[in-house]
């Protein structure tokens, strides 16, 4: 980059974060650097951001000394009346001239179109950038989000974790200012353990190498990979692998500094336990990469990552080993008492959980659930094996949360419920339903892939929506305490992924039914339907445009109905398929023709003893041919071969609006020229309103 630059250097000392903080802070400290510093005028080659648990790290390369000069023009009066004939100023040039600044001499003179106008020109010269900086640092620092930040001391200053130091250089420059009580220096601080020492910086490009040598790895990319290849050198050495886990990957990176893994070992007799339980214990609560054998088992080793060096590892290990064996030995303990009496008898103890105090225990769901279970296995076909197996797992289902595994680890709630419906004698698809209900657990997660799983799943949720809709409480805004969004998001991919048809509003009226009389409902069946409607809705839109459709034929295929979400996937692939085809313009042009003027229709029916013009009869035989493709067409779901149908109608169509006049005085013929056109807009609107198809300018 031309011109005299420094780098600049702003680095953030913290207490240990949270490793949820990290990356978003990152992120937003570069996006507010690189608009704050174009705002300010002051140019540079790259931005980056670095952090640690302990710091965040701004670094700027070649920042521009000094801001870029602004020169402003603003427009002023037309030359006529800002000067006299004479050429001297008028009142009009004399106070444009006061309001911007200038002297009035220096106004200049500039054509706009036919009319010449006075302009003002002024220019700021740039100030220095340590001076613009000063005041740039701590406003950056201040607008960082955290989800919960702290205030320490006696301050009102808010932030992550305390801040402890600030660095703030331009080259070899102070940038000089306070925030949080401290002031900004060369002053830092390397690993809280393996170097006691301050560390003074000099100029920024220093920063990278000092920080190595006082062991600290400030980029997260580098951290990354050092400790994805440490893990996967340890677990070779073992003849085991680990699983692809980015989750756990980043978490522990986002815990240290200098890492350095290490490998330790449990006894082999825990490996009698689930895997589940063994990699939540290794995973969630210890943060520790298990080891797998290559047929995919787990074998009696674990990998941790320490926030240090090699020296005395050994006690590292053993320490690790010791948390860890303790933790197992609970595990195998829960397990074995679980396992004292068949899940089937642990149901009744459901009575005394509260799934909602409102909406009455964990017992009374179970059986809401079995109902809405049986229902569902009537509408949707399944055979009798299928429908017993659900109406055992819906009774199964919750019987773990009373467990003592389930108890001191819930994560593995679903997972312990078909371990243990397996070992008290339950069939296979019993205990598999049982797990599959709670899927999807989040974001990307695997979907019911048995009859069973997916009705007991879609009952289980639907329940929870219905029953926190009944009573008032649904998600506003951020707030969704009970994951509703998620549960409607869950219900709603199952539905399409396995083309499975089914009338929501009969779900929600069925919903509704397990609940009344039972519980106290705020809301009625009408409004309860309404809002739940609308709340699937906008899951469904934002599946549909992830899924690449464009937002108008979204909203044109759910303005015609959006009760059976399989059969609105269907209408909105066939709309997106023929938006492509030459006929679709046939199609529009006819549709947003007929449409238009048959909002004044009073009925679809035609009479044809009333049809006198050529025009209209052609018409009206067109309509009734084509209508009878139409209802194969739709009985079928063919939709895209339905809308082609209608298409054809586009010159019979034109032919009548050539011909006759719809709006004339006679009453019964003007009602029957608009019932024919409502027939048309009827047969489109079966698939979409295309009236809502955004019409692209040529």
């Amino acid at each position: 980059m031309a011109g005299n630059v420094r780098d600049f250097l702003l680095e953030i000392g913290v207490e240990e974060m949270p490793a949820r903080f990290l990356d978003p802070a990152l992120v937003e400290l570069k996006e507010l650097a690189m608009a704050a510093l174009k705002e300010q005028r002051l140019k540079f080659k790259r931005a980056q951001t670095y952090g640690t648990p302990r710091r965040l790290i701004l670094f700027v390369e070649e920042l521009a000394e000094i801001q870029t000069p602004l020169e402003t023009v603003t427009k002023g009066p037309a030359v006529k009346a800002a000067y006299k004939q004479d050429g001297t100023p008028t009142k009009a040039a004399e106070g444009f001239a006061r309001s911007q600044g200038v002297p009035v001499d220096s106004l200049l003179q500039r054509p706009v179109g036919q009319v010449d106008y006075v302009f003002a020109v002024k220019r700021e010269a740039g100030r220095p950038a340590p001076e613009v900086l000063s005041l740039l640092a701590p406003a950056l620092i201040a607008r960082l989000h955290f989800p919960r930040p702290m205030r320490w001391g006696d301050l009102e200053t808010r932030f992550a974790r305390p801040i402890r130091w600030i660095v703030a250089l331009f080259g070899s420059e102070i940038v000089k200012f306070n925030y949080a009580g401290l002031q900004a220096g060369r002053t830092t601080a390397g690993h809280r353990f393996l170097c006691k020492e301050p560390i003074e910086l000099y100029t920024p490009v220093e920063y990278f190498e000092k920080m190595r040598q006082a062991f600290v790895m400030v980029d997260p990319r580098e951290r990354r990979e050092s400790i994805l290849r440490q893990v996967q050198e340890l677990a070779e050495s073992v003849g085991g692998t680990i699983e692809q886990d980015e989750d756990l990957l980043n978490e522990v990176n986002n815990l240290v500094e200098y890492p350095t893994a290490l490998i330790g070992d449990f006894s082999q007799v825990y490996l009698k336990l689930p895997k589940e339980v063994l990699v939540t214990l290794m995973r969630e609560h210890q943060r520790y990469f298990p080891v797998n054998d290559p047929d995919g088992s787990l074998v009696p080793n674990f990998i941790a990552v320490r926030n240090g060096g090699a020296e005395h590892i050994e006690i590292v290990r053993t320490g690790n080993e010791k948390v860890l064996r303790a933790r197992l030995a609970d595990a195998d303990f829960f397990f074995k008492e679980d396992l004292k009496s068949p899940l089937v008898e642990k149901v009744p103890s459901l009575k005394k959980v509260v799934f909602q105090e409102s909406l009455g225990s964990v017992y009374d769901k179970v059986v809401r659930v079995s109902e809405l279970t049986e229902y569902l296995a009537g509408v949707l076909g399944a055979s009798e094996q299928e429908k017993k197996c659900a109406l055992r797992a819906a009774y199964l289902a919750k019987a773990d949360l009373v467990t003592s595994m389930v108890y001191e680890f819930p994560e593995l709630q679903g997972i312990m419920g078909r371990e243990y419906a397996e070992r008290s004698g339950e069939e296979h698809g019993v205990a598999k339903a049982i797990f599959e209900h709670y899927l999807p657990r989040f974001a990307g997660d695997d979907l019911p892939d048995t009859v069973a799983g997916r009705m007991l799943s879609i009952a289980d949720k639907m329940d929870n929506i219905l029953g926190c809709f009944a009573i008032g409480i649904q998600p506003s805004g951020s707030q969704d305490p009970y994951a509703l969004r998620r549960q409607a998001l869950g219900i709603t991919n199952i539905l399409l992924a396995g083309g499975i048809q089914l009338s929501l509003e009969k779900v929600i009226a069925s919903a509704y039914r397990c609940y009344e009389g039972k519980v106290s409902l705020k809301l009625s069946l009408k409004r309860v339907t309404k809002e739940v409607v609308e709340f699937f809705k906008h899951r469904l839109r934002g599946i549909l445009e992830e899924r690449g459709f464009h937002y108008d034929t979204v909203e044109a295929v759910l303005a015609s109905g959006c009760d059976d979400f399989n059969d609105v996937y269907l209408r909105v692939q066939a709309l997106a398929s023929f938006r492509a085809e030459p006929a679709f313009n046939d199609l529009l042009t006819a549709f947003i023709r007929a449409n238009n003027l048959s909002k004044k229709a009073a009925t679809s029916y035609v009479d044809p003893k009333r049809l006198s013009d050529p025009a209209e009869k052609r018409l009206f035989n067109c309509l009734c041919a084509v209508r009878e493709k139409v209802e194969t067409y739709r009985i079928s779901q063919n939709y895209r071969s339905l809308l082609a149908a209608v298409a054809t109608l586009q010159e019979p169509l034109d032919q009548f609006f050539n011909a006759v006049m719809v709006m004339v005085d006679d009453q019964y013929v003007r009602e029957n020229r608009l019932a024919l056109l409502l027939s048309l807009a009827v047969m489109v609107k079966q698939v979409a309103d295309l009236s809502r198809i955004v019409v692209e300018s040529k």
